[in-house]
């Protein structure tokens, strides 16, 4: 089901809901995002919906992306974590994603993994 969800025509109905989510400013749109989109068992929903967070680039979007466990950049899936990755190195503004990665890495409150995460990811952004 997983490879072909591509293929399916609710995939093109999901892309335009998560596109809407994404140009919302209501901040309630972020939630509906992580706990629907990050949350999906379809690989191609948490690509999606991981880098509509990050196209929002405020600060809790991309919280959810960077410190959040399983999800983006932490996500138990590749190609999830290196779409949110390559997103976030494509931001024309890099200065808020970086201020979640600093908080991210020197916070007592997140496990090593993601903080390694986090470490890895900040050193891709200083090199782009």
């Amino acid at each position: 089901m997983n490879n072909n969800f591509k293929n399916n025509k609710n995939f093109s109905r999901v892309s335009d809901i998560i596109e809407s989510l994404t140009i919302n400013p209501n901040p309630d749109s972020i939630q509906v995002l992580e706990e629907i989109g990050t949350n999906s068992s379809i690989d191609e929903v948490r690509e999606l919906t991981s880098r509509a967070l990050v196209k929002r680039n405020e600060h809790d979007s991309l919280n959810v992306v960077i410190a959040s466990r399983g999800k983006g950049i932490n996500d138990m899936s590749t190609v999830v974590a290196m779409s949110t990755i390559n997103e976030l190195l494509s931001l024309e503004n890099k200065e808020e994603a970086m201020r979640v990665l600093d908080n991210t890495i020197s916070s007592e409150g997140f496990d090593e993994e993601v903080k390694e995460n986090a470490r890895s990811v900040k050193a891709l952004m200083a090199l782009s």
